[in-house]
């Protein structure tokens, strides 16, 4: 549990998780490209730099559990310095899509000491001047269970969750990109829209706009390049998701166009928002030993029943 952690950027999630570690009294640095960021932490009295290589030449030597926390389009370069430089170190990441980064990892040949992670947590901000040391406190944390995950680096891995205040919902690879697809990837998509038709109705539409507006494009304050990024590397589970709700906005669509009625729509979302909000209470997972039987497979059948882990 007290393994140092090197974490691979410093925004907004990668710079959150460096405060948070460092707030459990673990040892942690970091590293950002942008030496700006770098300084900005350095100033907030963290441990951080802008070298790669000596960054990952220091976890190989500690022994360092290494994060990835920066965008799909800069993993292949990290990844490169990784297999170079901290080979043998356990590795998870933060990205916001799992099966994309799982072959990313096997093809620098790093699969054996990889756990994919994902925090549900974020805001539309970015940037080291975000950052926040509770941002993951109550939050979801998605730490993959594929076959043939070693429950060494996967315990590693769910304890640095744990340890900042998340819980763990396990989930196989694929089965998070469809899932977060549907619940991270669309919203962002359906933010942009509302906010683009919103526009459209001129400034006295966005004089009138409040609360609801307000919600609903929140996420489309976030920075178009991470979104993006996110998006585009979930391509097919997000073409899938966009797909149901395109039908069912054609069938509002002609629901109120024939009928005057909004009902069927209505109805079913606010079902599924009662469902959703049913769901804030936790079942925690009890009955499976890491490492023990055919325990990824019961973690993987737990997660998709809403089951989450507080504690190992």
């Amino acid at each position: 549990m007290d393994r140092p952690v090197c974490i691979l950027g410093l925004g907004l999630i990668g710079g959150s998780l460096l405060r948070a570690v460092v707030s459990t009294g673990r040892i942690a640095w970091g590293y950002n490209r942008s030496f700006g960021s770098v300084e900005a932490a350095r100033s907030d009295g963290y441990d951080a730099e802008n070298d790669l290589e000596a960054v990952l030449r220091r976890a190989a030597v500690a022994d360092a559990l290494v994060v990835i926390a920066v965008p799909m389009t800069a993993v292949d370069s990290v990844l490169d310095a990784v297999a170079r430089y901290a080979p043998n170190c356990a590795l998870t990441d933060v990205v916001s899509v799992k099966a994309e980064m799982a072959g990313a990892v096997a093809a620098h040949g790093l699969s054996a000491r990889y756990i994919g992670g994902h925090p549900m947590a974020g805001t539309s901000a970015s940037g080291w001047i975000a950052t926040d040391e509770d941002l993951f406190r109550n939050a979801v944390w998605v730490v993959s269970v594929d076959d043939g995950v070693d429950p060494d680096v996967w315990t590693t891995v769910a304890r640095l969750a744990l340890s900042v205040g998340s819980v763990v919902v396990p989930a196989a690879s694929d089965e998070h990109d469809r899932a977060v697809a549907r619940v991270s990837h669309l919203p962002h998509l359906l933010a942009e829209t509302l906010a683009a038709v919103g526009a459209a109705g001129g400034d006295l539409a966005l004089r009138l706009a409040a609360g609801s507006f307000r919600d609903g494009t929140r996420v489309a304050g976030t920075s178009p390049t991470l979104v993006n990024a996110m998006c585009e590397a979930n391509a097919a589970g997000l073409t899938a998701a966009l797909d149901d709700a395109i039908e069912r906005l054609v069938q509002a669509r002609e629901a109120l166009s024939n009928d005057s009625s909004t009902a069927e729509l209505v109805d079913a979302g606010h079902t599924a928002r009662r469902r959703y909000d049913d769901q804030l209470q936790w079942w925690e997972i009890t009955d499976v030993t890491i490492g023990v039987g055919d325990w990824v497979t019961a973690l993987r059948d737990a997660g998709r029943r809403g089951g989450v882990l507080q504690s190992l």
